[in-house]
């Protein structure tokens, strides 16, 4: 993006290094209000150096926090959630100005955030390890759960709040320091989200912020003092964080892109389906790596199906997440509007029946960055909307005979994030369930996502790593076990 020539309009984004807010030095970029398509803030890309006292600040750091007591590290937690509650008018109002979400979704993925701050403030528990008695005659044996160093977060734009909340309350109270690097899209929110937890309490260089593109990410990457990296973000930036990180020594978890499908077999109960579908589907604008974005209608179901999917498509209220009435708002760019318009029209020249067109949608005519809720329907299974990422409000409907032929068809997907089911039938739907080629499975769900207590856990090329986030394998990732086995003479 070119420099902004009126700067003195523009909110301010500031770096957080070892506690203190900080301005950068460095070229910015402009931040756009995704729903008026108006320029709102200067984002600072941060330089080498900025980067590297980031770093440092939080390798600094480390020895003292990884050696207060867990409960004191939870105790600020506990305070930080207070003060987000205390605060979530704000923040929810952030959210939908930087990302475009209606009021309605960002609540909800604030709340997620909160149960992410609740599960990580269980770490007495979840860090405990085993110890067993006479594994020897005379010896004792037992394992502890320690740190590993400074980890680092590299979140998207689309969960402002919530991704980083998976990842920096769980380090932390792990007993490690961190340095966020939030999208560029939405920095704003994460630089609350800092200042909050120094108000709670978190001592200076435990958490610090850093703003930029791949030049940010690559220094850190490189970073021998960074330990461990947490990625969400599309599944060929994914790849290459994956590979990038794990080549310079560190413990990875990429999560990436998706390509989810919904099955609807006959029996299914055709109100609540609908309602799940179009929840999943154009929900968050369809920028959400749970989205539906493949429905797989099994025999005669399809015809009625699509009918009423276009019917709830014509009544959703597109417009700017702000206004109490919208259902659906913006992408997050003119960048994104223009993919996913191309991806429509590849489904025109594909083949596919034009169900319902949402680019002839008022919003999607004004400012801003909208696109109506669009359906695709008879789409080839081997079609490029079939198989590809759209990211954007767009529903491609595949047509089957049977549950046998919709499970082929998810099981050539190259992505495994997520898949649904929507029947009465239990026989349905533990086959299913059973033979599914995806990590996170809804019957008669829209978006399987897991509570904080479980695991986010993608399949194939929607996740690089061996411990996904959430649950007991970011307990596992944010630490590294010790065994001690013990003789002591008589």
């Amino acid at each position: 993006m070119p420099n902004s020539a009126t700067s003195v309009e523009l909110k301010f984004c500031p770096l957080f290094i070892n506690g203190r807010a900080v301005v950068s030095s460095s070229p910015k970029d402009v931040q756009y209000n995704p729903a008026t398509g108006e320029a709102v803030a200067e984002i600072p890309r941060t330089t080498a150096e900025e980067i590297s006292a980031a770093v440092e600040a939080a390798n600094q750091a480390f020895p003292l926090w990884s050696k207060t007591p867990v409960l004191q590290r939870c105790r600020v937690l506990f305070k930080y959630r207070e003060l987000l509650e205390a605060n979530a008018g704000e923040l929810i109002a952030l959210i939908t100005e930087e990302n475009g979400k209606t009021i309605e979704e960002a609540r909800g993925s604030f709340q997620r955030g909160i149960e992410s701050i609740e599960f990580s403030c269980g770490a007495p528990t979840l860090m405990m390890g085993e110890t067993v008695d006479q594994v020897g005659t005379g010896v004792d044996g037992w394992s502890t759960r320690n740190p590993v160093g400074v980890c680092v977060g590299i979140t998207p734009f689309n969960f402002p709040v919530m991704v980083p909340l998976w990842m920096f309350p769980m380090a932390i109270a792990c007993g490690n320091t961190f340095v966020l690097k939030p999208s560029d899209k939405v920095p704003r929110t994460a630089v609350r989200l800092v200042e909050l937890a120094y108000e709670a309490g978190l001592p200076a260089g435990v958490l610090n912020l850093v703003h930029g593109a791949k030049s940010t990410v690559d220094a850190l990457l490189a970073d021998p003092r960074v330990k461990a990296v947490s990625f969400v973000g599309s599944s060929a930036i994914a790849r290459y964080i994956y590979q990038t990180a794990a080549n310079n020594g560190k413990r990875v978890q990429a999560l990436g892109g998706a390509k989810n499908h919904s099955v609807v077999l006959p029996d299914a109960e055709m109100k609540s389906t609908v309602a799940a579908i179009m929840g999943s589907g154009f929900g968050c604008a369809g920028e959400r790596c749970l989205a539906t974005s493949v429905v797989v209608a099994v025999g005669e179901v399809a015809d009625p199906l699509v009918k009423e999917l276009v019917r709830a498509a014509d009544n959703l209220n597109v417009g700017a997440g702000c206004e109490a009435r919208s259902q659906m708002g913006p992408v997050i760019s003119e960048e994104a509007k223009k993919r996913i318009l191309t991806y429509i029209e590849l489904g025109e020249k594909e083949g596919v029946t034009l169900a319902r067109d949402g680019r002839k949608d008022a919003a999607a005519k004004g400012s801003g960055y909208f696109v109506g809720p669009t359906i695709l329907d008879r789409v080839n299974p081997n079609s490029r909307v079939a198989k590809e990422e759209i990211f954007g409000p767009v529903l491609s409907v595949i047509r089957v005979k049977d549950l046998k032929e919709a499970l082929d068809v998810i099981s050539k997907s190259e992505y495994g994030n997520a898949a649904s089911v929507f029947t009465r039938s239990g026989g349905a739907a533990r086959e299913f369930t059973q033979n599914v080629g995806a990590g996170m499975v809804g019957i008669n769900v829209g978006v399987p996502a897991p509570v904080a207590f479980f695991s986010f856990t993608g399949w194939k090329n929607s996740f690089f790593g061996d411990l996904h986030a959430l649950g007991k394998d970011a307990v596992h990732f944010y630490t590294e076990q010790r065994v001690v086995t013990c003789r002591w003479p008589e």
